[in-house]
């Protein structure tokens, strides 16, 4: 069964699902959902830490993100608890280049960006891309 929360998602990740697989399948569910109060619900419970730093701090990122693009009516307090941000940077290519690391490092939205994240200028994004989404939530 497919995780309807980023809470779910977060607790298949536990036992071992793949990152990449449990959030882009809440992706879908969240992305499906008919209103705002829908979408809300599906991040308004913080989920449990994966015990992966940077895995915990996307999950922070992704719902800041979501709750606003989506312009929900509110975003989750739990967004911005300690164990939501990272104290060394976390560039989320395998590319070294200098030049990669300064594009990734303007072009990440400010929700990944204030917790040490750098990642491309839509994240999330599911139908285009499985690759993208595997980038920003592999270890």
């Amino acid at each position: 069964m497919r995780p309807d929360t980023l809470s779910e998602a977060a607790e298949r990740i536990v036992k071992g699902e793949p990152a990449w697989k449990a959030i882009g399948e809440f992706l879908d569910a969240f992305y499906g959902s008919a209103s705002p109060e829908e979408r809300l619900a599906k991040i308004r419970d913080e989920p449990p830490l994966t015990g992966d730093d940077k895995l915990d701090a996307v999950i922070g990122a992704a719902a800041e993100y979501l709750a606003k693009l989506y312009r929900l009516p509110e975003v989750p307090g739990w967004v911005a608890g300690p164990k939501r941000v990272l104290s060394k940077p976390y560039f989320t290519t395998s590319s070294t280049s200098p030049g990669m690391r300064e594009y990734l490092t303007f072009s990440s939205p400010a929700e990944f960006r204030w917790r040490n994240i750098f990642t491309e200028e839509r994240p999330l994004r599911r139908a285009r891309s499985e690759q993208a989404l595997r980038a920003v939530v592999q270890n």
